[in-house]
């Protein structure tokens, strides 16, 4: 037998966080964990692009931590169960990777347009869909509690993609969009 996937619990407009609580889904707190968990959809799509193994794979840890993100942004009050963690060993290895990639690139010298090349472009859709979450995981800790680890690691995250956005543009030879005001 199978198990049917919709419980119809949510039909009313509410849903329960992970610390239990039955909320509207129009919760700024579902707004922050949803924007993250479509991040990571649209990281996947990114990974599955023919970019380098070392991106893709990096690719995939990003998404392992960005349900980790979400899991601290899903609960509002204390849980009996360990919670995932965003630490700053996690910020330090997007920094590294970030630098690292920046290293290779040519000095940017205007504001980079998305474009160009679709898996470009996709890239910075991820870096675009990371400061939507940023901003909404700040707008929540402006009436709630927020685990900052969260804030600081999107931060770095949209970076990273911005960077690797260059940095894929360069791998296939492709000439950036340059803003031309």
């Amino acid at each position: 037998m199978f198990m049917k996937i919709y419980t119809k619990t949510g039909d009313k407009g509410k849903t329960s966080l992970l610390s239990g609580e039955r909320v509207l889904k129009s919760d700024l707190r579902l707004d922050a964990y949803g924007t993250v968990d479509e991040l990571s959809s649209f990281v996947g799509l990114l990974g599955s692009y023919d970019i380098s193994e070392s991106h893709k794979k990096f690719l995939y840890e990003i998404q392992n931590k960005l349900y980790n993100a979400g899991t601290l942004l899903a609960v509002r009050t204390e849980v009996k169960f360990d919670l995932p963690k965003i630490t700053e060993a996690d910020i330090e290895l997007i920094e590294k990777e970030t630098d690292m990639l920046s290293a290779k690139l040519p000095p940017l010298k205007s504001f980079v347009l998305p474009g160009g090349d679709t898996v470009v472009a996709q890239a910075h859709v991820c870096r675009s869909i990371c400061r939507r979450a940023e901003r909404a995981a700040v707008k929540l800790s402006e009436t709630e509690p927020v685990n900052e680890s969260v804030i600081v690691f999107l931060n770095r995250l949209s970076d990273y993609f911005f960077v690797l956005s260059r940095s894929i543009a360069y791998e296939k030879g492709v000439s950036e969009l340059l803003w031309k005001p």
